[in-house]
């Protein structure tokens, strides 16, 4: 009684929290969880658009006393925003289903290049989720006293928290919470921007001389390496302003149908904000002359200049513009929620990260990829003490080893198309444009932020690497020693299925025991089981009932067609036990279901199974390999394990089967 009072009040606080389970077979569940472009625009491209809110500042700092030069770096990130969101509309016409930087780097260089690609953007990920929210805590902070600002860390801690929360919830419900703050940032911005230009039309000429100005004097006082270093500097030091470039892509899966067109509708509006607010927020900055000032943002300076003779109503703007920047910021990290999990789950279908990052939630969503996106962010605050400034070095290294590989893939892939398309040349144009620009990015930022701590982050993706490495080999080692136990079964598969049709199929025995198999697929496992019990419980089972559960993950859950041929796949498998069991002589049957979740498909079959086939043993098996290690303990399935525990609060009686797999 109090175990059930237990369950029913976990239940309801989960509905509360995350909210009620969906429908995967409602026939508009896929329209019903995916986004316009408007909504895409607030969630996969705020990323991009809210680095406006650090990026301009960490390029505009970096110059130092030559901040003149910063109309040449707003100019190089426009001319970089554009060629880098062309090259991935390219991708997306070209993978129409998804295809972030693993996907693309993976099918059009090789499945290794995928890994370090997606390694390098699951690291990005984590640390757009971390300085999106460490730079919103930042702006709140920006107007609040600093003998407060020791709680920095605290708030970004709850901030991380709140993300995780709505983003179990499900992608829309997440961004439908956010977009009321989206909004209130381009309409303030906006007008801070235009506000600043027209105000200030008289001296936009002055800025454009001195800029002129700046670049003799710096070239005198430098030389011109000089002077094109610290460009270079400045220019990486802002790099971050790129990263939510690629999160469209990713995310296409997420997008309403027709999802291509969605899609680049999506990046067009990206491209075309983010431009305009880098650019406008940057020249704001020369026009107001903004300095530095320690505890604020470079764009609360901003906004408190402009602001400054407006008296009460000035207060109020800044107030409201510094809070949609903050709210902007935490609707970045989405991008990470977003996109990583993704990135885990598709790297978890190839096999080179445990297969439960691919599992569904009853929400449908990846839940395993969004806590560990969360819980990874959290680790990051705690190692850069939630520092803006240490998270900004750590930054966008690794989107552009992503952004690398991926405008080489279309550059390979373009060349091998020439013969067949009429505008490759154009298009080799782009992705080769896009190329240069990200390898000139990608080492300019290695080479000047290494030794300022960027070791660090290529440290991680290189631990990051070889733990992949060691779950990929596991998983290549499995899956031989699993292929040998199949082969055993194959030639009496074989006969069966060619033997069936002239055996007679059996009626169910009433008198006699029944044997309910719990399989997953087709395959030695499940048939060793099968054939174990015959061997052990000789004349004992006359009856054999087969149930499977088709499992929807983020590899099969992407249309009504894949869930179809799932349910399809399912039926096929039971088929072929019973064609085995009644090859022997057996009577047999099979139940099937579909769901994201095992043990709880499972648990509902199970009553009516029972009043079915009362006198029944519930059989399965479970696998035991050579080397018990904590790895294999890890990336392998023990469901069967779980649902022994269940039943045997039931009374149902279950019995496991090891099944040995050995080297030999």
């Amino acid at each position: 009684m109090v175990q059930e009072q237990e369950k029913n009040f976990y239940k309801k606080f989960k509905q509360l929290v995350i909210g009620r389970a969906r429908n995967p077979f409602d026939v508009k569940i896929f329209h019903n969880i995916s986004l316009i472009a408007f909504f895409a625009w607030v969630g996969l491209g705020a990323d991009g658009l809210s680095s406006a809110s650090y990026g301009p500042e960490e390029a505009y700092l970096a110059l130092h006393g030559h901040t003149n030069l910063s109309i040449l770096i707003a100019l190089a990130s426009v001319v970089t925003i554009f060629v880098i969101s062309a090259g991935y509309s390219q991708i997306i016409e070209l993978f129409p289903s998804g295809g972030g930087g693993y996907l693309v780097a993976s099918k059009l260089l090789s499945p290794t290049i995928g890994m370090i690609s997606g390694c390098a953007l699951l690291i990005d990920y984590v640390l757009t989720i971390t300085i999106s929210v460490a730079s919103a805590i930042a702006a709140i902070y920006s107007f609040v006293p600093v003998d407060y600002h020791s709680t920095k860390l605290i708030s970004a801690f709850f901030g991380i928290t709140l993300l995780i929360i709505i983003n179990l919830r499900g992608v829309k419900e997440s961004i439908i919470f956010l977009m009321p703050i989206f909004l209130t940032f381009i309409l303030t911005h906006v007008f801070a921007i235009g506000y600043s230009i027209f105000i200030n039309v008289d001296n936009l000429s002055s800025v454009f001389q001195n800029t002129v100005t700046d670049v003799g004097a710096a070239n005198l006082e430098f030389g011109t390496i000089g002077l094109m270093l610290i460009l270079l500097r400045a220019y990486s030091m802002g790099a971050g302003t790129f990263t939510g470039i690629e999160a469209v892509s990713n995310g296409l899966e997420f997008l309403r149908e027709p999802r291509v067109k969605t899609a680049k509708r999506t990046m067009k509006y990206m491209s075309i904000s983010l431009a305009i607010t880098v650019f406008g927020l940057m020249l704001a900055y020369l026009l107001y002359k903004v300095q530095h000032v320690p505890g604020k943002t470079l764009n609360a300076v901003l906004f408190e200049s402009i602001s400054s003779s407006w008296g009460f109503y000035g207060t109020v703007f800044v107030i409201l513009t510094l809070v949609s920047e903050a709210g902007i910021l935490f609707i970045a990290a989405q991008a990470g929620f977003l996109g990583g999990p993704k990135v885990l789950s598709n790297m978890a279908i190839d096999r080179w990260l445990p297969s439960r990052f691919s599992m569904l939630s009853d929400r449908l969503v990846t839940q395993n990829g969004v806590l560990l996106m969360g819980v990874a962010a959290f680790v990051m605050l705690v190692i850069t003490n939630g520092s803006v400034k240490a998270l900004v070095v750590l930054y966008s290294i690794n989107v552009f080893i992503t952004f690398s590989f991926s405008m080489m893939g279309l550059v390979k892939h373009w060349w091998k198309e020439k013969e067949l398309g009429k505008h490759w040349k154009r298009k080799m144009a782009v992705a080769g444009t896009g190329l240069t620009l990200c390898l000139s990015i990608l080492v300019s930022i290695t080479v000047t932020k290494f030794f300022e701590g960027g070791w660090l982050t290529l440290l991680i993706t290189g631990g990051l690497i070889i733990l992949v490495l060691f779950t990929r080999r596991n998983y290549i080692k499995t899956l031989k020693l699993l292929r040998r136990l199949d082969t055993l079964v194959v030639g009496a598969v074989e006969i069966s299925n060619s033997l069936v049709k002239k055996r007679k199929k059996l009626s169910f025995v009433k008198n006699s025991q029944t044997a309910i198999f719990l399989v997953n697929g087709f395959n030695g496992l499940g048939l060793h089981t099968v054939l174990n019990v015959i061997r052990l419980f000789p004349n004992i089972y006359k009856n054999f009932v087969f149930v499977q559960v088709g499992i929807l993950d983020a590899g099969n859950f992407k249309g009504v067609k894949e869930v179809d041929n799932l349910r399809e796949k399912v039926k096929e498998d039971l088929k072929n036990y019973e064609n085995f069991i009644i090859h022997h002589g057996f009577y047999a049957s099979s139940v099937s279901s579909l769901g994201t979740d095992v043990v709880e498909e499972v648990m509902k079959i199970v009553p009516d199974v029972l009043s079915k086939y009362p006198n029944a043993v519930f059989f399965g098996g479970q696998l035991v390999f050579p080397e018990n290690t904590f790895l294999s303990r890890w990336l392998h399935n023990y469901t069967i394990f779980t649902l022994q525990r269940k039943f045997y609060q039931q009374g149902i009686p279950v019995v496991i089967l090891p099944i040995r797999v050995s080297n030999n």
